[in-house]
């Protein structure tokens, strides 16, 4: 009796390791969740780095061949730079929505299963202002208010309108996808975004014929461009406004690089070269002597062949020996300062 008892303890024993390592299989084996189906989403993103459009009428910039010499630059130069952020707004069917941010070029997400709106924008922006994210049709992105208190609005405008007067966007890419269905699977599925430009670049140039020696600082506007930009079809608003920024002195005047949503109420299929306002740039300098001198020219006939970025040149721009020496000559003015007439970026 004792010896077949010590029998079956050993035989217990020695099956001990092989019980121990099948139940540490069974368990590893029903760890079923790096290969259970998921509805997941590999977004792989591509940019459009263009900074203008050309249209019917207007100048193909890209197929100019004086860039370097006209304007000390190349056309690729202006081009914007590929972001360091993507963010995917996604809109469920059920009316909730997730916002995920990832990398530049996309990455893998997992989606709840079933139908789903998503918009995509890059998420490194200092001056975009997103309104009405709640759905996807109404998202827009506009800009912060900038006000100048020497500014006076467009001259040239038929009737009396109040532009709001802003800051120049940052650049701004997007897309949509109106209705995509996640599924579970096996695999991702694989999502191609090309990622198309909201924003676009002006490059103004103020050329002058006399009397660039005694400007200190230049600063300028262009108004009459769309106050926003809806992110799910990139149609400006009807509502224009009136972009401020500062300028560069070079060598033939002064110069600055615009960004803007482009015109409002565009792109449409009526749209016409007979533009439904003026458009107009303002120049402001002051003067070494401390003065200040302001310019106005209406460049709608350039603006409106030009809807979505582009080039635009005033020229003959003098300043006169007179005024540049009034007032003596030993007031230098500092590169920043404005004095009282320094623009104000209005907070959030």
């Amino acid at each position: 009796m004792r010896k077949s008892m010590r029998i079956l303890l050993v035989a217990v024993l020695a099956g001990t390791p092989a019980l121990l390592s099948s139940c540490v299989h069974k368990e590893l084996c029903f760890d079923h969740e790096p290969h259970a189906p998921k509805s997941e989403v590999t977004i792989e993103a591509e940019y459009e780095r263009e900074w203008q459009y050309t249209y019917e009428g207007g100048t193909d910039w890209e197929a100019y061949s004086g860039w370097r010499q006209d304007f000390g630059m190349t056309y690729d130069s202006l081009r914007p730079e590929i972001p360091s952020g993507l963010r995917v707004v996604v809109y469920n069917s059920d009316g909730t929505s997730d916002m995920l941010n990832i990398a530049p070029e996309g990455e893998t997400v997992r989606l709840i299963p079933g139908e789903h709106s998503m918009l995509f924008y890059n998420n490194d922006t200092e001056y975009i202002v997103f309104d009405d994210m709640q759905s996807f049709v109404s998202a827009r992105a506009t800009t912060r208010t900038r006000t100048r208190s020497s500014y006076m609005g467009n001259p040239f405008a038929e009737e009396e309108y109040n532009e709001n007067t802003v800051n120049a966007p940052d650049m701004l890419y997007g897309n949509y996808e109106e209705s995509y269905v996640a599924e579970l699977t096996m695999e991702p599925d694989i999502m191609s975004v090309t990622m198309h430009p909201l924003v676009f670049t002006y490059l103004v140039r103020y050329e002058f014929s006399h009397g660039l020696e005694y400007v200190a600082l230049a600063r300028g506007a262009l108004s009459g461009m769309a106050e926003s930009v809806w992110l799910n079809s990139g149609h400006t608003s009807e509502e224009p406004a009136t972009i401020l920024y500062d300028c560069t002195i070079e060598d033939f005047g002064t110069q600055a690089l615009v960004r803007s949503f482009g015109v409002p109420d565009f792109p449409n299929e009526h749209y016409s070269v007979k533009a439904p306002h003026t458009y107009a740039l303002n120049l402001e300098v002051r003067l070494r002597n401390g003065s200040i001198k302001s310019f106005d020219f209406d460049v709608t006939d350039q603006v409106v062949l030009q809807p979505q970025g582009g080039v635009i040149i005033v020229d003959g721009i003098e300043i006169s020996d007179e005024e540049g020496w009034s007032g003596g000559s030993g007031f230098d003015v500092d590169i920043d300062d404005w004095g009282e007439y320094e623009d104000i970026e209005i907070p959030f």
